[in-house]
C-alpha cells in the first residue's frame, strides 16, 4: 500500500533543489534532506520515494524553472533576438540576487559534471534536460532567420551551441567571487551582441 504525502510537495521540492544545488548529489545526506525539507525519513519517501529520485525532480524542476523565465523573456519582446538579450540582461541580475548561500553555476552542469562518467542512465537522462533548452534557443534563432533578422545562411545550430556555452559560462562567472557590477557588464556585453546580430543584418540588407 503506498502512503501518502502529507507536506507541501512543490515546497519540499523547492527546498530539495536548492540543497543538492548547492552540495550536489554525493554530498547531499539523507540527514541534510530531513533539515532543509523538515521531514522525516518516511515522510520524504511517501513524497518523493528514494534520494536519487528525489535529486532527479529536483534537477527537472530547476530545468523547467530556467526553461519558463526563457520563454518569459522571449514571450514579452517585440522580437526573437530581442527576447534572448533580455533574457541574458535578465540572467545578469538574477546570478547576482540569488544571495550568497545559494548556488548560481547552473544546475544541470554541476550535475553533469559530478554524475556523468558514473552513471550512464544519468547522462542521458541529463542530455534530454539540456535538450529541452537546446531546442528553446533554436526555435529563438529559426524564428529569427525566418522573420529575417539574421542571415538565410546562418548556422542556427552553431549559434545555440554558442547561445548556450554563454549562458553556463556566465552562471560560472557568478559563481566567483568577483564584484556584481563586472558580471552585469558581462551579461550586457552578450546582450549587446545579440542584438548587433539584428543591426548587422538590418544594415546588410
Amino acid at each position: 500500500m503506498s502512503r501518502t504525502c502529507l507536506y507541501d510537495r512543490n515546497e519540499a521540492l523547492d527546498q530539495a533543489m536548492r540543497l543538492f544545488w548547492r552540495q550536489g548529489f554525493h554530498a547531499t545526506s539523507l540527514k541534510d534532506l530531513e533539515q532543509a525539507l523538515d521531514m522525516r525519513p518516511g515522510s520524504i519517501y511517501a513524497c518523493f520515494g528514494c534520494k536519487e529520485s528525489l535529486f532527479k525532480e529536483a534537477v527537472e524542476h530547476y530545468s523547467q524553472l530556467v526553461l519558463k523565465e526563457m520563454r518569459q523573456s522571449l514571450s514579452h519582446s517585440a522580437s526573437p533576438l530581442a527576447g534572448l538579450a533580455d533574457y541574458f540582461r535578465h540572467l545578469g541580475g538574477l546570478c547576482i540576487s540569488e544571495g550568497q548561500s545559494s548556488s548560481k553555476a547552473c544546475m544541470l552542469v554541476k550535475a553533469l559534471l559530478e554524475l556523468n562518467t558514473a552513471d550512464p542512465e544519468m547522462q542521458v537522462w541529463l542530455e534530454t534536460l539540456f535538450a529541452q533548452l537546446d531546442q528553446c534557443l533554436l526555435d529563438t534563432a529559426e524564428a529569427a532567420k525566418a522573420q529575417g533578422a539574421l542571415s538565410p545562411h546562418t548556422d542556427t545550430h552553431h549559434l545555440c551551441r554558442r547561445w548556450m556555452a554563454e549562458i553556463m559560462g556566465l552562471r560560472a562567472l557568478a559563481q566567483r567571487h568577483i564584484p556584481a557590477a563586472e558580471v552585469i557588464a558581462v551579461a550586457e556585453q552578450m546582450a549587446q551582441d545579440i542584438e548587433q546580430l539584428a543591426q548587422n543584418q538590418a544594415a546588410n540588407a
